[in-house]
Order: C-alpha cells, then structure tokens, then sequence
C-alpha cells in the first residue's frame, strides 16, 4: 500500500466517553485514532465506489 499524504485535518465533534472508549480500543489494538479513523474512511471510500482506492485516484462523474 502507498504511503498516503497527511496533510489535510478533518475536526469533528464526538462525545467525550464515546472517544474515551474508542481511544481505548485503539490503544488496545496498538494503533492510533488517526490510523483507524484513516482505516475507516478508505474502506468507506471502497465500499461506496465498489471497487480498490489509491490517493491520486479521481471519482469519476463528481465536481472537482
């Protein structure tokens, strides 16, 4: 897999005991809340295009 550019923040709002426990199963799995909110959002992106995503990959018939 590519090294993915991290240069973009996503700021989101979430409640504080539901990020405690999501910080905990993270730890748990010895990843960080970024790496499995990364994780999260490439299967998303998979998912809906039904198809593998590499970054640089364009979405086709959407506005850029």
């Amino acid at each position: 897999m590519s090294m993915e550019k991290r240069t973009s923040r996503l700021t989101l709002l979430i409640d504080p005991d539901k990020k405690a426990v999501f910080e905990q199963l993270c730890a748990r799995e010895d990843q960080t809340p970024s790496q499995v909110v990364r994780r999260l959002i490439r299967d998303y992106i998979e998912q809906r295009l039904g198809q593998p995503w590499k970054p640089g990959d364009k979405v086709v018939g959407t506005p850029q």
